[in-house]
């Protein structure tokens, strides 16, 4: 059999299996709910896009940077807290209230009048994100099937991915007959219908696995300990920096890709949209075959190759039209979900249960926080770097790679010399 037919073969049975683990009720119901809401979520993106340039063409790369800054910022600030939280009370109520929230905050959306208000209901909604989103992958080991983790998350990740894809296109037709501000009440609709089908579910099929007897510590010792157990595991750290390469490019796109389809190429929103779909393409089909990529080596590999892959991508970007555009855009999310996706599966298979939580939260926090400085780096290139930004980007992501795998090799070179 030639490697390459076994290796179809393969991806196709680790396909398959991706979808048995919704024969479980529970896990299903939370699937379905966050696939509901990570609907919602790429119309608010999407819609935050939109509105950010009724404001002007030249401001709204600055205002998605802010935004977008802002929601890391609420992410770095809480999601530890959150994270802690998450191995100490009731997991449901924290999922289905923090659902109810930003159900609130979006449909506040359509009244905004001036750039603070955006700033202001951004940061409130990735507040309660923050508080939803440990939260929810401490959750998935727990009701996955046995055995099953690794497909668990790559079918959440894909899924995520796919409704990028999806999202962005409706939102798209949604703002042609409705108009983009009214797009946030559907958003606001999906995170009901989320809500409920958690609430559905028992509290005790949520909690199970859950350490409510805590020892004595405080929350900043918790949150301490999740970031030690965090930098403790040197693929996992490894991981984490690759993050930070992944966030450069990635934040040129969420950033500049509006303004780039819209004034450099004097494009329309939905091909801003399907431009974004594009995306999502290519993230969705890395993200279930990465769930075969269970070796080690192989994941280190993947951190790598994802990386390079994003970084290259976004490089030629300024210099292609759209449907150049659309295909690089396809090869940057296969980047995207093989650099990003190895670091959280690694997690749930190497972390105990009990202490998920406070390292899924410190994950999120230090992960958000490389975007956090790239988003503003994005923000500057968009408006003083028109047509060289996505290529800036691309620079400096490939740069920070080497200067880890650098600091990487040297670390590993040094172990070697103490044995």
């Amino acid at each position: 059999m030639s490697p390459s037919l076994s290796f179809n073969r393969n991806w196709l049975k680790e396909l398959g299996s991706s979808f048995t683990v919704l024969r479980s009720r529970v896990f299903a119901t939370l699937f379905f709910s966050q696939a509901i809401s990570m609907l919602g979520d790429a119309f608010t993106w999407l819609g935050l896009a939109l509105l950010s340039y009724q404001f002007g063409p030249e401001r709204s790369s600055v205002i998605m940077a802010t935004a977008l800054t802002l929601r890391v910022t609420a992410f770095i600030i809480f999601s530890p807290l959150a994270g802690t939280l998450a191995d100490r009370l009731s997991r449901k109520k924290i999922l289905y209230i923090t659902h109810f929230l930003r159900m609130a905050i979006v449909a506040c959306f359509p009244f905004v009048t001036a750039e603070w208000q955006i700033y202001g209901l951004v940061f409130l909604l990735n507040v309660f994100n923050a508080f939803f989103t440990p939260t929810y992958q401490s959750v998935i080991p727990q009701v996955s099937p046995s055995g099953q983790y690794r497909q668990a998350i790559g079918l959440s990740t894909a899924s995520f991915q796919l409704l990028g894809v999806l999202g962005p296109g409706l939102a798209g037709i949604f703002a042609v007959w409705f108009g983009p501000r009214e797009i946030f009440y559907i958003d606001a609709l999906t995170f009901i219908i989320a809500a409920l089908l958690i609430v559905a579910l028992p509290a005790a099929a949520i909690n199970r696995n859950g350490n409510h007897a805590q020892p004595a510590l405080t929350g900043w010792q918790d949150v301490a300990k999740g970031i030690k157990l965090l930098f403790g595991q040197p693929l996992i750290r490894f991981g984490l920096f690759i993050e930070l390469v992944t966030s450069i490019a990635g934040a040129h796109i969420l950033v500049n890709s509006v303004g780039y389809v819209k004034s450099g190429l004097r494009l329309t929103d939905s091909h801003y949209g399907w431009v974004m779909g594009a995306f999502g393409i290519g993230a969705s089909v890395a993200a279930f075959t990465a769930g075969s990529l269970d070796r080690t080596k192989t994941r280190r590999v993947s951190l790598i190759a994802g990386a390079t892959l994003l970084a290259t991508a976004i490089c030629f970007t300024n210099f292609v039209g759209y449907e150049l555009m659309l295909i690089l855009w396809v090869f940057a999310g296969l980047g995207q979900s093989f650099a990003e996706m190895p670091t959280e599966t690694l997690i749930g298979e190497t972390i105990s249960k009990n202490e998920q939580g406070k390292v899924y939260g410190s994950h999120f926090a230090f992960s958000h926080l490389w975007w956090a400085f790239a988003y503003p780096i994005a923000g500057f290139a968009g408006s003083h770097y028109k047509g060289y930004d996505f290529l800036i980007g691309g620079i400096v992501s490939l740069v920070l790679l080497a200067m880890v795998l650098v600091l990487s090799n040297r670390r590993d070179r040094t172990k070697l010399k103490k044995l």
